[in-house]
């Protein structure tokens, strides 16, 4: 499915006002343990980014194809996040993990590349298409050529119980700062992403199919920019499982990724990812 783009701007002022808040995925936390961090390497490390919705039948293969992308031992060089779109809402089934923010980051990145049309599954690799991303050779090598890249920007995240009220709630710290020779206006995002989830389908394209999902971005925050080449991030977040899936305090139930992008090109500099630690 297609959509025109229109480049989307005014996000910047009210996520400034919220920095200092907390971050919640539903109901009812989960117990929370030590603390455990990540920094990214001196190479970079992709951000690769997948649009999916339910509601589409081409999406099943692409969702498989994420969740797999770990278990063929490309994980260092890579930082995958399946984002669910909102347009596919209103032809038979509504996602529920779409959001709206999410089509328009898709339409933000096809208009850096010049294009006014989005469709799913899209695949982009550190901010730009990878049309035959089903083809490994293909996708390998684009890893491949980023991991031979010096990193122009460090990111850093803690992840530890949080000071706040809310039992089992994380704290979330990521530190990000530019390297001499980059860019000069950067912004920072993180994702807060679940994995094992899974859906029954009664409806649309993919009616009468339980779909399953890994890396679903459930909470986002950016564009945050890196003010004199440098930007801190901590918020609190209440880890909650959806409903009928595995408990919120499962190993490897919940990740957060944090990367740099270039304001200027939508291309993504660096990447780093870290379980919740447990």
């Amino acid at each position: 499915m297609h959509t025109r783009t229109k480049w989307m701007k005014g996000l910047r002022a009210a996520l400034a006002v919220a920095l200092a808040g907390p971050l919640g995925l539903g109901s009812g936390a989960a117990s929370g343990g030590e603390a455990c961090s990540a920094h990214s390497p001196a190479h970079r490390v992709a951000l690769v980014e997948l649009y999916s919705s339910e509601g589409c039948s081409s999406c099943p293969p692409a969702d498989r194809w994420l969740s797999g992308l770990r278990d063929k031992g490309m994980g260092a060089g890579m930082v995958p996040l399946a984002l669910h779109v909102d347009y596919w809402n209103s032809l038979g089934w509504t996602d529920r993990f779409s959001q709206h923010r999410f089509t328009e980051r898709q339409k933000s990145l096809a208009a850096y590349a010049g294009g006014h049309l989005i469709y799913t599954p899209e695949v982009f690799v550190a901010g730009r298409e990878l049309r035959d991303w089903g083809a490994s050779d293909s996708f390998e090598a684009r890893l491949r050529e980023l991991a031979a890249q010096p990193a122009q920007a460090d990111v850093a995240i803690t992840l530890a119980p949080a000071a706040s009220p809310s039992a089992g709630a994380l704290g979330v710290d990521a530190q990000f700062a530019a390297r001499p020779g980059a860019p000069r206006m950067l912004n920072a995002y993180i994702a807060v992403y679940e994995n094992a989830l899974s859906s029954d389908v009664d409806a649309g394209e993919n009616r009468g199919v339980t779909l399953h999902h890994d890396r679903v971005v459930r909470e986002w925050l950016g564009p945050v920019p890196l003010a004199g080449g440098r930007v801190r991030i901590r918020r609190d977040v209440v880890l909650t499982a959806d409903a009928g899936a595995a408990r919120a305090s499962a190993p490897g139930r919940f990740g957060v990724a944090a990367f740099v992008e270039d304001a200027a090109t939508g291309e993504v500099l660096q990447a780093a990812d870290l379980p919740a630690c447990r």
